[in-house]
């Protein structure tokens, strides 16, 4: 019996990811921000010909098995593919090619009706950047790298499962599973962090990952909602947040709703920790369809930008509908 499934990450930059200095450049169009990818791939070839993605790890892979469950082959196949930048000035723009590094494929372990496979994909950016280093010629025109380290393992007695097992800190990465659907996000993308760091040795070429911070997808209810949330006639607001800082107290009155942009929140009630929401997630709904009072204690995890609007301009049946899908874990 032959099996086989895969694993993507595509790679992205949303507009809430980049901060500082940085933005000039995106904000004045010489070089732009993405769409978000779609729900579901169907052709990874024509995302990249359209310029929807920065780079893309794509981990396939195969085996067979006996009828008695003994694995008796097995290989990988896909890889990375790198996107492309476009730089503008006036009426004139030009494409920056990204360049991969070689693919980091690891010996494939093998168990009882079982292989478990691991790809680390990506390489440098299109766009070269200046970079202060500490030796001459003390500022380098090279782009930092980019990259995402999976693992699928593939079973002959169950559905396959997919870890991220490290990332760049940038850009986004979204994760699809073996049918193309998104499936996970990672939840942080440093710019800083990844801008400084990001070459030589602090990187899987130079035998050093970063570890993924991934979290569940948000809901299509959600993904609604954030559309209207981020409509400027709707005047959002927008709050950065440090680890560790709380954005709404149990027991504390307030209505407003909460759509994380970026960095993951812990949702706690009485002391004990009820669960982890990233990206897209829209918290708060609770207590303005209900006493006014806030029901948990939202905390940052990490690092978190989070746009805040009035529940006086949502839908109160779609903020109804919202609290139901979350149960106890809202605020």
């Amino acid at each position: 019996m032959r099996i086989e499934s895969s694993v993507i990450s595509l790679s992205w930059i949303p507009s809430e990811a980049v901060r500082g200095a940085t933005r000039v450049a995106f904000d004045a169009g010489f070089t732009h921000y993405d769409e978000p990818p779609p729900d579901v791939i169907e052709d990874l070839e024509a995302l990249r010909a359209a310029d929807r993605f920065r780079f893309a790890n794509l981990l396939s892979a195969w085996m067979e098995v006996d009828p008695d469950g003994t694995v008796t082959g097995h290989g990988y196949s896909g890889g990375g593919l790198m996107g492309s930048t476009t730089a503008k000035v006036a009426r004139f723009s030009r494409e920056f090619e990204a360049v991969a590094l070689p693919d980091i494929r690891a010996t494939v372990e093998v168990g009882p009706g079982w292989a478990r496979f691991v790809q680390t994909a990506g390489g440098r950016t299109g766009l070269p950047a200046p970079r202060r280093v500490r030796r001459r010629p003390f500022i380098q025109w090279q782009a930092p790298l980019v990259w995402s380290t999976l693992s699928l393992t593939l079973h002959a007695d169950r559905a396959p499962e997919f870890e991220v097992l490290g990332a760049s800190r940038f850009p986004r990465h979204w994760i699809y599973d073996g049918e193309g659907r998104l499936a996970a996000k990672s939840g942080l993308a440093d710019f800083r962090d990844w801008y400084r760091k990001s070459f030589g040795k602090y990187t899987p070429w130079g035998d050093q990952d970063s570890p993924a911070l991934i979290t569940e997808v948000e809901t299509a209810l959600e993904r609604m909602l954030s559309v209207h949330m981020m409509d400027k006639g709707n005047k959002p607001r927008f709050k950065t947040l440090k680890a560790g800082d709380v954005l709404v107290t149990e027991g504390e009155a307030g209505t407003d709703v909460f759509l994380i942009l970026d960095g993951v929140v812990r949702v706690e009630k009485g002391g004990e920790r009820l669960a982890e929401f990233g990206p897209g997630a829209v918290l708060g709904e609770r207590a303005g369809i209900e006493s006014g009072t806030r029901n948990s204690t939202l905390v940052a995890v990490t690092g978190c930008r989070v746009a805040v609007v009035s529940h006086e301009v949502m839908d109160k049946e779609q903020l109804r509908e919202l609290a139901r899908g979350h149960g106890s874990t809202d605020a």
